[in-house]
């Protein structure tokens, strides 16, 4: 089985290929230039891998949380690569991708998603599966949700704008931390791979991403009021 997958919610660009096991990928920090390098990147590791779109089985993409619009150009590049092909799809969870790239059975996953909150979820590896033990939300970071016991491993940029509120919050839960971790492509597939082989593939205008905000900006009046609180 062959599985495109790809990656865009934060200022990195990343594609893989997901061969029965063994994965081609690239990835790059672009900024703001996803949708003028993400289709060479996907073109580049289907040369590599030495195949074409025709032969691949489903494409996966990043779903977020993340950035509005590197979250909406993966899903609609998936689309359109998806219908013109009559691929089906799958929409991973970018804060499970951070945990599944950060080689540790318990992981606390925070993002950065400004306005002084981060995406957050946790997860714990249970024999080959990722199992849900807080579901991704958008918050404070000083109120983030409570997770049980300890032994867990902080991952993504949430740790790294506010570490200090994070680390306070969770105290002597947290054995270590990866703050530079972004989510990427290669463990979007990891992740989709057995979704796809247990047929939970979905048609491409089925695709949707996700989103945590309804707000992506403050008004001035919201910024006020949010100094003064700060005061």
């Amino acid at each position: 089985m062959r599985i495109l997958a790809l990656e865009t919610s934060t200022e990195y660009c990343s594609a893989a290929l997901w061969q029965d096991g063994a994965i081609v990928d690239r990835c790059e920090l672009v900024g703001q230039k996803h949708s003028e390098l993400l289709i060479a990147m996907l073109d580049g590791v289907l040369q590599d891998a030495g195949c074409r779109i025709q032969d691949v089985d489903g494409i996966a993409f990043g779903a977020g949380p993340g950035s509005f619009t590197g979250v909406r150009i993966a899903c609609g590049v998936t689309q359109g690569l998806a219908l013109g092909a009559e691929l089906p799809v799958v929409g991973v969870c970018t804060l499970q991708a951070l945990a599944q790239a950060s080689g540790h059975d318990k992981v606390i996953a925070a993002l950065d998603a400004r306005m002084h909150e981060v995406y957050h979820a946790a997860y714990e590896r249970r024999g080959e599966k990722w199992v849900t033990v807080c579901e991704p939300s958008l918050c404070l970071a000083q109120d983030a949700p409570a997770v049980p016991d300890t032994g867990w491993f902080g991952a993504g940029s949430g740790f790294a704008m506010y570490g200090i509120a994070l680390n306070e919050r969770y105290a002597a839960q947290i054995e270590g931390c990866d703050a530079q971790a972004v989510p990427q492509a290669r463990a979007i597939a990891q992740l989709a791979a057995p979704l796809f082989a247990a047929g939970l593939g979905v048609d491409a205008a089925l695709a949707m991403p996700l989103y945590l905000r309804d707000k992506v900006a403050l008004k001035t009046s919201e910024r006020e009021q949010l100094k003064i609180g700060k005061q």
